[in-house]
């Protein structure tokens, strides 16, 4: 796959609606050529306090003054993303996440929005035997991808990036 856009989202509670964090990786020609990251206020807007802490390290006071998903979506990712299918490591996660929110603010979910999956592929390409397991670090290292900061989204995203860039 030489054109996508990689994507990862992080939620602030067990609605899958709270999006509290998107990361995004734009490849182009197989290279990668644009980055994003941006904090949003969830939906619902709470924290499930240990589950942010040990997660991703997002707090309430850290997105108190965020935008809201469809602010950051539409002005920001959607212009990003357009006419590129997504790719996401876990993409049942991110995809669930995105249709959540979408409906959470009554928005109109785009058709064309077609979701691949790194931990799928990697499942079929990687024995678990062999590698363990399919968690975004651990395909990274397999790959010997350099990857750190696992749960930051932006993080992620470019993990994925490059897995897709590989495998799919």
């Amino acid at each position: 796959m030489k054109d996508f856009a990689a994507i990862d989202f992080e939620t602030a509670n067990g609605r899958p609606s709270s999006i509290c964090s998107v990361g995004l990786v734009v490849v182009r020609g197989g290279e990668i050529v644009e980055r994003l990251h941006r904090l949003i206020r969830p939906t619902p807007n709470y924290y499930y306090r240990f589950f942010t802490e040990q997660i991703h390290g997002i707090c309430a006071e850290d997105t108190d003054d965020a935008p809201l998903f469809p602010e950051v979506w539409n002005t920001e990712v959607a212009p990003l993303v357009d006419g590129l299918p997504l790719v996401a490591h876990n993409a049942a996660f991110d995809e669930r996440a995105l249709r959540a929110a979408y409906e959470a603010y009554e928005m109109d979910y785009p058709a064309e929005y077609r979701f691949y999956c790194t931990l799928r592929a990697a499942r079929r390409l990687f024995p678990k035997a062999e590698i363990g397991n399919h968690r975004l670090p651990t395909v990274c290292a397999w790959l010997g991808i350099p990857f750190e900061d696992h749960h930051q989204a932006l993080a992620d995203a470019e993990g994925c990036a490059r897995i897709a860039m590989r495998i799919l």
